[in-house]
């Protein structure tokens, strides 16, 4: 008997058939790729503690309603709940995401792939006890590094030459993707069940990037991230019990994807899907500062000391940079609020030209009425720069580069100031990795004892303790109580 051939309409979407294939099977990777993972996994949980310090971020915070704690449920750090592992999701990733100093991804389409970690984490940790339970062995931290490692690859790669901001599509539907596709096989989904996960995360379409521009910037796009992996955790336990998915949800004449919101574009995958995004991923070291910009404010603060003392005196300032900063950051007028403000290129090149430096509360209205620096905004001009978008976009080079130099009225300038490599580049790896270090031990700081803070420290430096620990008690060390309660209670968050 003769086995008809599958119509070409049954056939699964190219682009969702090869997520699906490179999510089922484990990633081979090389002790760079690992290492560089390990550094994205604690440099993330030191963002999320250090996000407790927003009120913004922790009245999103805990269950839905106070009474839905689960017992024995993924643990949340700096806090004392205890979370089925959707909710448990939203809010590691909102955390992870609040401040923007979490690590970063730029191509055409930009975005954070340690977003995903707010579903990894809580995944991992969920399958750890639930493992354990059945008496398996629980998924220690090196598995989940090695799913980090693929939604890591997924989203960066999806965005290396798919631009949905162009579209007005927010970013952050490539971290739901990535989450869904890597849950799935995480839960030991199926090729197909890990299929059927990917394509409904895409026939969820995309947010509206509304939030991230004036004048409707707001604090969406800092849990943005943390609904999107969260989605993700939901549609793969869909999937594995048992949802179909749909195969041309990309491609549909009328109704796919693609023809919808990607104006018939098709969608694609710019190279082989191995470990390329993990090994170039950008951290943020110095400034929780929009990416783009992260240059323009190192080469301001170089300048800070030859332009602080004749601020009177500045007749303009040049900005020289890509078309993406242009595009995404390059803002005049009232800036209404925090979220306008670290999304500004001129404000914080003004920040970095006045202080020396920029931190979270320099975005906060009470330094933003410093009048200096809407003056040094307005004496900004921003220009493209040809070879830094072409070095922007080049996968060889991947520069992220700005300079700027300051014009007096007595007709003086500065040198013009060009930084090609954020200090997080992979070119500038070595350097900084102990500041990236420092990062991790003040975030643990601020918010744990002197003992568990060396205790978590510790893990930085003994990468073979850290890979054999369950995921359920490695996450267990971030969470309350502490022996700090009262830092707990001050921060509006509750007592252990």
């Amino acid at each position: 008997m003769t086995i008809p051939p599958v119509p070409p309409e049954l056939h699964w979407d190219p682009l969702i058939a090869a997520l699906a294939e490179y999510a089922a099977r484990p990633p081979a990777v090389d002790a760079e790729t690992l290492d560089t993972a390990r550094v994205c996994l604690l440099d993330s949980l030191g963002c999320a503690l250090r996000a407790l310090e927003s009120a913004p971020c922790r009245r999103l915070l805990g269950p839905v309603v106070p009474e839905a704690m689960l017992a024995g449920g993924v643990a949340i750090p700096g806090t004392p709940w205890e979370l089925e592992p959707v909710r448990a999701a939203f809010n590691l990733g909102c955390q992870i995401r609040w401040l923007d100093f979490n690590d970063t991804w730029l191509a055409a389409e930009w975005g954070h792939p340690s977003d995903n970690f707010g579903g990894l984490l809580a995944m991992a940790a969920y399958l750890a006890r639930r493992n354990r339970g059945v008496g398996a062995a629980p998924l220690a931290v090196r598995d989940l590094l090695l799913s980090a490692i693929q939604a890591y690859e997924i989203q960066g790669v999806l965005a290396l030459e798919n631009s949905f901001n162009r579209v007005g599509l927010d970013h952050v539907l490539l971290v739901r993707v990535a989450t869904a596709a890597t849950a799935t096989a995480m839960l030991g989904g199926t090729e197909e069940q890990i299929a059927n996960a990917i394509s409904n995360a895409w026939l969820d379409g995309g947010a509206l990037r509304t939030y991230r521009h004036w004048p409707n910037t707001g604090s969406r796009k800092s849990w943005a991230a943390g609904d999107a992996t969260s989605r993700g955790v939901q549609l793969a336990l869909w999937s594995v019990a048992g949802e179909p998915g749909y195969r041309t949800a990309l491609s549909a004449p009328k109704w796919g994807f693609q023809d919808v919101l990607f104006g018939g574009r098709p969608l694609v995958l710019a190279r082989p899907l191995e470990s390329y995004v993990m090994k170039h991923i950008l951290f943020k070291v110095s400034f929780p500062a929009e990416f783009h910009a992260q240059t323009a404010v190192e080469a301001a603060v170089r300048l800070h000391p030859y332009v602080i003392s004749r601020l009177d005196d500045i007749a303009g300032i040049e900005i020289r940079t890509h078309e993406s900063a242009i595009r995404i950051i390059d803002k005049t007028g009232p800036l209404r609020n925090p979220a306008d403000r670290d999304h500004c290129l001129q404000y914080m090149t003004a920040v970095g030209l006045l202080k020396q430096g920029l931190t979270v509360e320099d975005y906060e209205d009470a330094v933003a009425v410093d009048p200096r620096i809407d003056r040094l905004r307005e004496l900004m001009r921003v220009v493209e720069e040809p070879r830094y978008s072409r070095a922007y976009l080049d996968p060889n080079l991947r520069s992220i580069a700005n300079a700027v130099q300051v014009f007096f009225a007595d007709g003086t300038a500065t040198e013009q100031i060009a930084v090609e490599f954020p200090l997080g580049h992979r070119r500038r790896r070595q350097e900084a990795r102990p500041l990236l270090r420092e990062k991790y031990r003040t975030s643990l700081s601020e918010r744990f004892s002197s003992h568990r803070t060396a205790q978590l420290l510790a893990l930085w430096d003994d990468p073979t303790s850290l890979d054999s620990l369950a995921a359920d008690e490695f996450l267990q060390l971030f969470a309350a109580p502490v022996a700090r309660p009262d830092t707990l209670a001050d921060k509006g968050l509750p007592r252990p």
